[in-house]
């Protein structure tokens, strides 16, 4: 039996593609060549070429993974990852604003008292203007960012306890003030902090490129490390405006990925989730819904 498919119609290294190299003949399975005794093992073999099936998400805690019926009754507090898509230089991938801010609320919420935490799927685009003129940043502007936000707390708020937006993108913090602090001028009981890391450098320098080699370093592309702009970002900032990163950095890297290490990112982030997780337990926002 084979798909009706030809196998060139099927984009190389897809799964179209692999599923186009299956025949069954005589209740063994032909994959590419190589015969498989079972369903068992084809659906195994499925797995290993779509990375999402074997990719590991942690299951409790979370509220994608929840069905209405297992929400607590007294009603869950949650913690939204608020990120990016935006360019980090020719070594970081697109999502690390938003790796960063997801992981940060994993470990946050697994370590705040009582068990009615729960962290939602992240919240992946931003406002991300300054990154405009680098191919794969998508940006929705504070003012959308800003009535995304809105809309979520309050839908959220039907059935949520309490809300609190991590964030992981500079960019984000003029619609988080707005947005949280409309939503507590409503009686929503909300609050937000952003991932800092003290004395860090600006976008795709030491500071991120470490804590991605912690996190995730095998999505990190060493061979591609440039130092990039090192001055002071108030410094940077009048030029930044008129003409967005680039007109300050041809790599969009502000800072030196090039003396980045993973011990410096373990501590890095340690650093983010301590102050998150401080901020978050005091649990005391000012007007904007900060965190003190």
């Amino acid at each position: 039996m084979t798909c009706g498919r030809t196998t060139s119609s099927c984009p190389p290294g897809s799964l179209g593609n692999w599923v186009c190299n299956v025949q069954v003949n005589s209740g063994r399975v032909n994959i590419g060549g190589a015969e498989k005794n079972s369903v068992e093992e084809v659906t195994i073999g499925a797995r290993q070429v779509n990375s999402a099936y074997h990719r590991r998400v942690p299951v409790r805690g979370e509220l994608a993974n929840s069905t209405s019926s297992q929400l607590p009754r007294n009603s869950p507090s949650i913690v939204v990852p608020l990120g990016s898509t935006e360019q980090h230089g020719p070594h970081l991938p697109l999502d690390t604003d938003t790796r960063i801010a997801t992981a940060v609320a994993r470990a946050v919420a697994a370590h705040l008292s009582g068990p009615d935490w729960l962290v939602a799927p992240a919240l992946a685009y931003g406002a991300s203007g300054e990154h405009q003129s680098f191919a794969g940043t998508i940006s929705i502007g504070v003012d959308a960012l800003a009535m995304l936000l809105v809309e979520y707390g309050r839908s959220a708020g039907c059935w949520a306890d309490r809300l609190v937006f991590v964030n992981g993108h500079g960019g984000n913090i003029a619609a988080l003030r707005r947005a949280v602090g409309m939503l507590r001028s409503e009686g929503r009981d909300a609050g937000w902090c952003s991932c800092r890391a003290v004395g860090g450098d600006a976008h795709a320098g030491h500071t991120e490129t470490s804590v991605l080699l912690h996190l995730s370093p095998d999505d990190v592309l060493t061979d591609r490390l440039l130092a990039g702009n090192g001055a002071p970002l108030p410094e940077l900032l009048p030029s930044m405006r008129r003409g967005g990163v680039a007109a300050v950095s041809p790599t969009g890297v502000l800072g030196d990925p090039t003396t980045a290490t993973a011990a410096a990112g373990r501590r890095i982030f340690a650093e983010m989730v301590d102050d998150c997780r401080r901020r978050i337990a005091r649990w005391l926002p000012g007007p904007d819904g900060m965190l003190a």
